[in-house]
């Protein structure tokens, strides 16, 4: 590094170039972001040409937004860690749970107390804005009133990419039926849950250097297994996996592992979006985790290195699993079985880039096989499906036109 120069150079690996390649490389920043960091650091004002009003207003909104987060993320770590409420009934339910303060601390973890506007009229005391708190999910109006929307909850922080706040999960400590487990921030000009992944701007780094992404369900999976020394993991929030949330992956790595628990609602959950994946290129593997656990439970139970090595050895190429799935579900329903080659050619289609072609074909032979079919008609059947899918997209660009 050359801070003369603004030029950096790893003997190691060989890279080199000026701090805004450094940062698109080391922070994994696209070209804007990366301009955007340097200009907040070194308080050097951004002039955007040719902007419209209505994206100035969208950007001076998303400003506060975030300004909101950053003051609610405060408040709720310091009720956490000091206040009697928070000790006694947050902070002693995560240690039960078997995190350590420093881990508390590095996702920032927070708790709203019982009162009814705590974080409310802390809020407006400090003179922000009524309907931005409403916006942000973080106060509610009941009765005519501002109350908090999150009470007794344990706060769990969501960050973008450069590390700013940008919404909140909030779970309930106390057994209550009537309320769900998890609330979440709604949508909003910072907080688009499908271009969300829990946990990546914790893991970038763990992920490039590991050249694979662990994909998990639930925000504790994700903070155990950083716990554990397993960095390289971000959570989907127990929803499908959606294209922008695979080019976040993209981003850092080819390889995405998805870990989720192996009852029949993982599994299902594990192959949603898994056509999605295949277009986007990624080499996808499953893990089941076994005996009713989930990622969080069974790396408490068998320790970081067993953790690893389960993950290493149980791995499963996610399309050959798929038909396994599928071949089992059907038995010797023959209509069945025949609906199972029409999926996994279907599937085997997504796979359609040129560079991919060798991987496709190693896909055709190996369904071929376990589906005891001519591999020439499988061919076949998954030329079908990529003819169709062009059509379609060439007739929707002509009605576009």
């Amino acid at each position: 590094m050359s801070p003369a120069k603004e030029i950096y150079k790893c003997f190691g690996c060989g890279k080199s170039g000026n701090s805004i390649s450094f940062l698109m490389e080391h922070e994994k920043y696209s070209y804007v972001e990366a301009l955007r960091w340097l200009a907040n650091k070194y308080n050097v004002e951004i002039e955007e040409k040719e902007t419209s009003p209505e994206f100035k207003q969208q950007q001076q909104v998303a400003d506060s937004l975030y300004i909101i987060n950053n003051f609610a993320q405060q408040f709720f770590t310091n009720i956490l860690f000091n206040t009697d409420e928070g000790q006694d009934i947050a902070l002693s339910y995560l240690r039960e749970r078997g995190f350590n303060e420093e881990v508390i601390k590095k996702f920032q973890l927070g708790y709203n107390p019982s009162a009814k506007n705590s974080f409310t009229k802390a809020a407006l005391d400090a003179k922000y804005n009524i309907d931005f708190l409403q916006k942000c999910g973080l106060t509610t109006i009941r009765d005519e009133k501002p109350q908090d929307n999150y009470r007794e909850r344990i706060i769990f922080p969501i960050h973008n990419q450069s590390g700013k706040v940008q919404g909140f999960g909030a779970r309930i400590i106390k057994s209550n039926d009537k309320a769900p487990k998890y609330i979440n921030t709604p949508e909003n000009e910072i907080y688009i849950k499908s271009k969300i992944l829990y946990g990546s701007y914790f893991a970038r780094l763990a992920i490039d250097k590991a050249d694979e992404c662990l994909l998990v369900e639930g925000y504790t999976d994700v903070i155990s297994l950083h716990q554990a020394g397993i960095e390289n993991v971000v959570a989907s929030g127990g929803t499908s996996l959606t294209p922008d949330q695979l080019r976040l992956v993209k981003k850092y790595t080819n390889n995405l592992t998805i870990i989720y628990d192996g009852d029949n609602a993982g599994i299902k959950a594990a192959l949603r979006g898994l056509d999605l994946a295949l277009e986007e290129s990624l080499n996808v593997n499953l893990v089941l985790i076994p005996d009713k656990e989930d990622p969080d439970s069974f790396v408490n139970k068998v320790g970081a290195a067993a953790f690893k090595e389960f993950i290493r050895d149980n791995k499963k190429d996610v399309v050959l699993f798929q038909l396994e799935v599928a071949l089992k579900d059907a038995g010797n329903d023959s209509n069945k079985k025949s609906a199972v080659v029409n999926q996994i050619a279907e599937t085997i289609s997504k796979i359609n880039k040129t560079e991919e072609f060798t991987k496709q074909q190693d896909y055709i032979q190996q369904c071929a096989q376990i589906l005891k079919i001519e591999e020439n008609g499988l061919h076949a059947l998954v030329n079908k499906f990529i003819r169709e899918k062009i059509t379609k997209e060439e007739n929707k660009i002509s009605r576009e036109k």
